[in-house]
């Protein structure tokens, strides 16, 4: 059977990069083992926690069920692309202030979906607060640490 592929291009962290691609691979997958960016983490594969939540024109998406190809022409941010200039963003700052890292394995994916709330601008309640990181899930802590951080940034945008 022939290998289907595709060239794609796209902008990853302010970098332009073009590359082919089988057309069934992950975004993930592209990420991870053809950029060499490891800060978007492999959780449970189907898309339920969060670990692999890339930005994608400014949207949080799980990147295990984004096909490569749906990338093409669009602007992807990872972790590894929020501090400028060695300085953590304010998001990256909260979490740190408030503890809200233990492992660090659920924190990439958490501060991306974060920082799309921050540059939406909108004012949230507790509880809209929660509903939108209800979709990551952490083993080390009970939620308090990161819902703290996460309003922590709001309140302070």
């Amino acid at each position: 059977m022939e290998e289907l592929k595709k060239k794609i291009s796209f902008i990853v962290n302010g970098e332009q990069v073009s590359l082919e691609v089988d057309i069934r691979t992950s975004l993930l997958e592209v990420l991870r083992n053809e950029l060499h960016l490891t800060g978007v983490k492999q959780g449970c594969g189907v898309g339920e926690c969060g670990a692999c939540t890339v930005l994608i024109d400014g949207e949080p998406i799980d990147s295990c069920i984004y096909l490569a190809v749906w990338a093409d022409g669009k602007h992807i941010t990872t972790i590894e692309g929020l501090a400028k200039n060695g300085k953590l963003s304010k998001v990256q700052e909260a979490y740190v202030d408030e503890g809200a890292i233990q492992c660090g394995f659920c924190t990439p994916g958490l501060v991306l979906t974060t920082t799309a709330l921050v540059e939406k601008g909108e004012h949230l309640t507790d509880e809209e607060i929660k509903r939108e990181i209800s979709g990551h899930f952490c083993r080390c802590t009970g939620y308090q640490k990161i819902f703290a951080a996460v309003k922590k940034v709001l309140e302070n945008k």
